[in-house]
């Protein structure tokens, strides 16, 4: 699944190549994955061009002439940019963009999704509205009592989105490794040094995992002539039965809230 480092390393590469042109029409082939009205989807997006391209968490956001397109990747979205190729069975949504050129969503699971909001209102409407801040903008002590109240497994609470946006499954295994935490530790038992700790080392992973273009792995594959080097930086996510590379402990996997969870066992107490 992309997480935050996936998703800016798209982002970076589609401002450089799509940015300043025209959406001239849409195909919509899948259209669960459209979250409003087809018809006025398609409309809006008729004639507009794309002025900017954000991201919010693991959304991107295409900002338009008189919209702004909210793209949510989920589990195995991707983008290509095609010319003159016939259609994959896996692209669902097309954008034509001039001069033969498409921009395609392609998506096997399909569970990915995109909403149309106004210019005004998309920061204040869901699903950026229910986001929780990055943490480079999260404030620690905000974040300490926020994980008093929840009183489960750190690792649960890291994934999920409304607490700190932009994390997942494989950046939150190696910043509870950084953070010498044990993933199924409860958030009520945690002291503020830990969690002022806890984000800093969570900015830390993924500053790196950004700069290196995030994680090319076995779940998640980029497009556009994306590949990651973090994978090669992991230091225990997808790493069972290898020692740990501080103490030399065997690395081991376990399941924390149904996802696949690794772990040092010295490291980690």
């Amino acid at each position: 699944m992309p997480e935050l480092p996936e998703v800016e390393t798209v982002r970076r590469i589609l401002q450089k190549e799509i940015v300043g042109k025209t959406i001239q029409s849409v195909d919509v082939l899948y259209e669960p994955i459209v979250q409003s009205d087809i018809s006025q989807f398609k409309m809006s997006l008729n004639e507009e061009k794309i002025v900017n391209i954000e991201r919010y968490g693991k959304y991107l956001v295409f900002i338009l002439s008189h919209w702004a397109l909210i793209i949510h990747l989920r589990m195995e979205g991707k983008f290509y940019l095609k010319k003159d190729e016939p259609r994959d069975k896996h692209e669902h949504i097309i954008f034509r963009i001039g001069d033969g050129i498409t921009l395609r969503y392609h998506d096997v699971r399909k569970f990915g999704t995109m909403h149309i909001r106004s210019l005004e209102e998309y920061k204040e409407t869901y699903p950026l509205n229910v986001l929780g801040p990055e943490p480079k903008d999260a404030d620690p002590i905000t974040i300490y009592h926020h994980l008093h109240k929840k009183k489960i497994a750190v690792k649960t609470a890291l994934l999920d989105q409304h607490i700190l946006s932009g994390l997942g499954n494989i950046y939150v295994d190696e910043t509870l490794f950084l953070s010498k935490i044990k993933p199924t530790r409860r958030t009520d038992q945690l002291t503020k040094k830990e969690v002022i700790h806890l984000i800093d080392s969570a900015q830390q992973i993924l500053s790196k995992a950004v700069a290196l273009g995030g994680s090319t792995i076995r779940s998640y594959t980029a497009s556009l002539g994306v590949h990651g080097r973090f994978q090669n930086e992991l230091n225990v996510h997808t790493k069972a039965g290898e020692p740990c590379p501080v103490c030399g402990t065997i690395i081991i996997k376990t399941k924390v809230g149904g996802r696949g969870t690794y772990a040092c066992p010295t490291c980690q107490k």
